[in-house]
């Protein structure tokens, strides 16, 4: 068990018997604990397997490659419009994760048996259009433009998705120069 994802659930004031109860449902499986992006993760060879997400109102359990798994019940709800890859349970008590325990190592079987044979999720080649303050930005910055374009398709989109989701022209404005310099040290939006 990682220290890390103790610590999280002794500072975690929310969900933290719900968290406690899921942990216990995946260390008895194959998986390794890990604690990446502030949260307890779980890995298989070292590949990302599955996170657990505290949201406000729900607990979930983020499958990476959740669009690959079967899921004959329906039980995986898809992570939003922007989302190819993961897919989530969600669950709002101790006794959701108690009910579906068997279903969830069923899942994380079949994760597992997915990672072993190497398959990958296969993204839509729809990359989203820069928003036109930025494509400005990048021609007065240069520097801006590089250190963008040298981001990773996966940290770029959510810049890229932040910006444009703004309806105003000045709030993409604004999000563009607070998010400067992140881009500028080459991290990602959610990169602290």
């Amino acid at each position: 068990m990682n220290k890390k994802v103790e610590e999280f659930i002794r500072s975690t004031k929310q969900w933290r018997s719900e968290i406690s109860k899921l942990r216990e449902v995946m260390v008895s499986t194959e998986l390794e604990e890990d604690f990446k992006w502030r949260l307890p993760c779980y890995t298989f060879r070292g590949s990302n397997v599955a996170i657990i997400q505290p949201f406000k109102t729900c607990l979930a359990l983020m499958f990476f490659k959740g669009s690959l798994l079967k899921d004959p019940k329906g039980l995986l709800v898809d992570n939003g419009p922007n989302s190819q890859a993961g897919r989530r349970f969600e669950f709002h008590s101790v006794e959701d994760i108690t009910k579906l325990s068997a279903s969830i190592k069923s899942y994380i079987k079949e994760a597992i048996a997915l990672e072993k044979a190497g398959l990958k999720v296969r993204f839509k080649k729809k990359p989203e259009p820069y928003p036109e303050e930025l494509k400005v930005k990048f021609a007065k910055n240069p520097k801006l433009k590089a250190a963008f374009e040298a981001l990773t398709p996966g940290r770029q989109r959510p810049y890229i998705l932040h910006f444009s989701n703004a309806k105003q022209a000045t709030t993409r404005l604004s999000r563009i120069e607070k998010c400067i310099p992140l881009i500028l040290e080459g991290k990602g939006l959610h990169e602290r």
